[in-house]
């Protein structure tokens, strides 16, 4: 009898992974951040436009592939990506902070003590914003287990 609840629960094990998003949001033609020079957000002035990168300068990090406008960006990119990748696996920064994810608006950013986040649209980006500091509390305590609450809202990425 345990022999076979066993086999019954590694059999199933493959379909709970895939119940959970990839650690990185990446957009299927895009790439990570939908293509974003995720370098580039540090040099910008604050409410500017996402610097749109290139395949020519592609790197390939916590399975997704990530683009730069130059092969300066990539090379510190490659040198330090920790440093450059946006939290939450580049997920909505409201959405983690309510613990669950959904994809980003590339031109909805924000960095806050040297951390870039990102958000769905303008309405998450001004709700995250006016409880900032609370909302990035509890993202970082939502995070990474908000990648597997996808399926209870229907937006699983993977």
């Amino acid at each position: 009898m345990l022999i076979r609840q066993l086999i019954a629960i590694l059999c199933l094990l493959p379909l709970l992974a895939m119940a959970a998003d990839p650690a990185v949001y990446s957009h299927p033609k895009k790439g990570a951040v939908k293509g974003a020079d995720v370098v580039a957000y540090y040099s910008l002035e604050p409410g500017a436009k996402a610097v749109i990168g290139s395949d020519k300068f592609s790197h390939t990090w916590n399975g997704a592939e990530w683009k730069f406008a130059n092969a300066e960006n990539l090379e510190k990119f490659a040198a330090d990506p920790e440093a450059y990748a946006p939290q939450y696996g580049g997920y909505c920064a409201f959405a983690v902070s309510h613990n669950f994810t959904k994809p980003v608006n590339p031109n909805k950013w924000k960095i806050v003590d040297g951390k870039l986040y990102l958000n769905l649209n303008g309405t998450a980006y001004r709700k995250w914003q006016a409880d900032q500091d609370a909302a990035i509390k509890r993202g970082n305590s939502n995070w990474p287990t908000a990648l597997k609450t996808c399926e209870k809202h229907d937006n699983c990425q993977s």
